[in-house]
């Protein structure tokens, strides 16, 4: 391209050359030719000479070519101009939104640094991440969600100053950078909010609502951790995205300004993320067992399985730090198929009456293959379906309630029990109950453990109970941690429950001990044990032995609480 370019360049300056001698001789034969053809025409003289004449129409015939040959290379030069700015502006910008790109974007911050030094400004740089937008650009399609980002766009570029910079970092990834008074906080608290409040307003796309939030992070260039006077736009960047993911995990739709801490927070999640990439393989991540009983007969009916993390880095780790990290990196499914593999497996020795209930995340509820992959998981354990249950949060029926039912029916279908799991803390209507197809629903922990306490709480459960009642539902009971909860639970009749009350949860290799265990496992095969070594305990209506610390829960984990998504 530079070598056409130049040999134009050269054919046009020999042109111009051409055109210039040209003109000289028109000038020169013009001279010569003018008396004789004015005499010809006055007094019939004869007329100039042909070779005279034939110079100056060559000469004319040189000019016009001369002055074409001009026009075309000023369009040429309008054309490449128009080009190069339009090369220019692709390269600079992103073309869905017309915002800066993250290369261009740097390049302007710095700019904004520098002349805002000079003039005793400071710059504050702003990271938007989009909350839920992978959803909803996967539920209504890739053109709808084009056309959501732009909006979202155009909502951000209204809430900023006029002068501010706008770039698009990554696909929904936001940011934005301006100049302001280091005195005036309140202005930026003002815009932040703001933004906030605007973005997560319901949006119509194609006819549709759709509804995102947003989480922000802010740094300044006076920031203490920048490390430096003179914070690059890079450095900004960088802390802003650990203030938006701050943000983030502390529940979303809000914003935070960059602190040291949270440089560290990030570094142990990278950490994290990288465990769980390499734990998942390397079949770190391990079922645990909690006993499920029928509290009339105190009989053992099943056990419901829970992940832990056995982490050669970390030790045990609770569910609660790493299911939400795993959910974010696109891991949960992955991690849930391996130890609900190993659940099977540890499944098939029991006692054939007793039940395995696993929890599945609702990121797994939207992939389409989900059941098929559960399908295929038990013809390989050779595991009867009808041993396993499925426990669905209720929050997922808010979601995509059309999704869960075409779940749920093709799960049935293959002979899987499906149960609602935390019933009373979502939203979903009795008229979904009612015509979802579950076999069983769940009375979260929070309305169990204090219910002899909370008259609220106790009425909450007895309503639940008889909901269950009156639709023929049975009904699990989660968070049984003394005998005066369980005195107040067996007066709704038929009723199974699990909780810290009848031990901690056990690993495969020290349930199969428990469950082999000569002086229980008559009682066991006759199905009349109140589940364990904590079976005096129950029949005294006191509460098992704690630990060290006198809680029911296990080292980093919370009582009561399980893994809601493996």
């Amino acid at each position: 391209m530079d070598d056409e370019s130049e040999n134009r360049r050269q054919i046009d300056v020999v042109a111009l050359g051409i055109v210039t001698a040209a003109i000289l001789m028109f000038v020169a034969t013009g001279s010569q030719i003018g008396p004789p053809v004015v005499n010809s025409l006055l007094y019939g003289g004869t007329g100039p000479d042909n070779l005279i004449l034939n110079a100056f129409l060559l000469n004319i015939a040189i000019i016009i070519f001369g002055w074409s040959r001009y026009r075309q290379l000023c369009e040429e030069i309008q054309l490449r101009k128009a080009a190069e700015k339009q090369a220019r502006k692709m390269a600079e910008t992103d073309p869905l939104t017309g915002f800066l790109n993250r290369r261009s974007f740097n390049q302007c911050v710095d700019h904004l640094i520098t002349k805002a030094d000079e003039e005793g400004q400071i710059v504050v740089l702003v990271m938007v991440d989009l909350d839920n937008f992978k959803q909803v650009n996967d539920f209504n399609g890739h053109n709808a969600g084009d056309l959501l980002l732009r909006e979202c766009a155009r909502r951000i570029a209204s809430g900023l100053p006029k002068r501010s910079l706008l770039g698009r970092i990554g696909g929904d990834e936001f940011s934005a950078a301006f100049a302001f008074d280091k005195n005036r906080d309140d202005t930026i608290a003002l815009i932040a909010s703001g933004l906030i409040e605007t973005i997560s307003q319901s949006m119509q796309i194609n006819g549709i609502s759709m509804d995102v939030t947003a989480s922000m992070g802010l740094s300044r260039s006076d920031s203490p951790g920048a490390g430096s006077q003179h914070p690059d736009a890079h450095a900004l960047l960088e802390m802003a995205d650990i203030a938006m993911y701050h943000a983030k995990r502390q529940g979303r739709n809000g914003y935070f300004w960059f602190e040291d801490m949270m440089a560290d927070e990030m570094r142990f999640r990278t950490e994290l993320e990288q465990g769980i990439r390499h734990g998942i393989p390397n079949g770190e991540f391990v079922p645990y067992y909690e006993q499920q009983i029928d509290l009339q007969t105190g009989e053992l009916t099943g056990f419901e399985m829970l992940a832990r993390w056995d982490s050669p880095q970390f030790g045990i780790v609770s569910p609660e730090v790493f299911i939400p990290v795993a959910e974010d990196i696109g891991a949960i499914g992955d991690l849930s198929e391996s130890v609900i593999r190993q659940a099977l497996e540890d499944a098939k020795a029991w006692d054939p009456r007793l039940t395995l209930a696993v929890n599945v995340s609702p990121l797994q509820l939207r992939d389409p293959w989900f059941a098929q992959k559960l399908l295929r998981l038990l013809v390989e354990a050779n595991f009867p379906p009808n041993r396993l249950e499925i426990e669905i949060t209720e929050s997922c029926l808010h979601q995509n309630v059309a999704q869960a039912r075409s779940l749920i029916t093709s799960l049935k279908n293959q002979g899987i029990k499906i149960s609602l799991d935390d019933f009373g803390t979502g939203y979903s209507s009795l008229a979904q109950l009612r015509s979802l197809p579950f076999d069983r629903i769940k009375i979260d922990r929070s309305f169990v453990t204090s219910l002899h306490e909370s008259k609220d709480n106790a009425a909450i459960v007895h309503a639940i109970a008889m909901l269950g009642k009156g639709l023929q539902l049975p009904v699990t009971v989660e968070g049984i941690e003394t005998g005066e909860v369980l005195d107040h639970l067996l007066q709704y009749g038929p009723i199974k429950g699990q909780g810290y009350f009848y031990g901690r949860p056990r690993p495969a290799r020290e349930l199969a001990e428990w469950l082999n265990d000569p002086q229980r496992s008559g009682k066991a095969a006759r199905g009349k044990e109140p589940a364990g070594p904590e079976a005096l305990a129950q029949a005294l209506h006191t509460p098992a032995k704690a630990d060290s610390t006198g809680s029911m829960a296990e080292p980093a984990e919370v009582p009561g609480k399980h893994v809601r998504n493996a």
